[in-house]
């Protein structure tokens, strides 16, 4: 999930790996367009569902209605995580929080998108690695 900013510069929020999920919430229950994008970069599964029938499984299978909020639960707070994280942590902190996150990932991704994810550029996550490689 990303946004694009003025200059036609890309900010990637979050990713979702096998069996995670993304969704935008916000655009969901405000019924406006969203400013954010959700991009698959590979092969997935894409489900969607119109409010009414969403709300019509919360109000007659409080399963769904449970398993959805506990799912919306983990994601905010994955959110706040990276919230503080992006206030409090040095660069090649967030880096590591990354590998820990989605260790997965960081093959199948361009390193421009890593490096919007963790608010740098290419290059400094470039120096982040070698510098990382250097100690190891």
């Amino acid at each position: 999930m990303y946004g694009v900013d003025q200059k036609g510069g890309e900010h990637n929020i979050q990713f979702a790996a096998e069996n995670d999920w993304i969704t935008n919430l916000g655009s969901f229950y405000s019924d406006k367009p969203s400013q954010l994008y959700i991009e698959a970069i590979e092969p997935s599964v894409i489900l969607q569902i119109k409010k009414p029938d969403l709300l019509y499984l919360y109000i007659n299978y409080h399963k769904f209605d449970r398993n959805f909020r506990i799912i919306i639960e983990r994601k905010y707070i994955e959110l706040q995580n990276r919230v503080l994280q992006n206030i409090s942590s040095t660069a090649e902190e967030r880096y590591k929080a990354f590998l820990e996150q989605y260790p997965n990932l960081t093959n199948r991704l361009p390193n421009t998108q890593i490096a919007s994810y963790l608010g740098i550029t290419p290059e400094f996550l470039s120096k982040i690695r070698k510098d990382m490689a250097r100690e190891a």
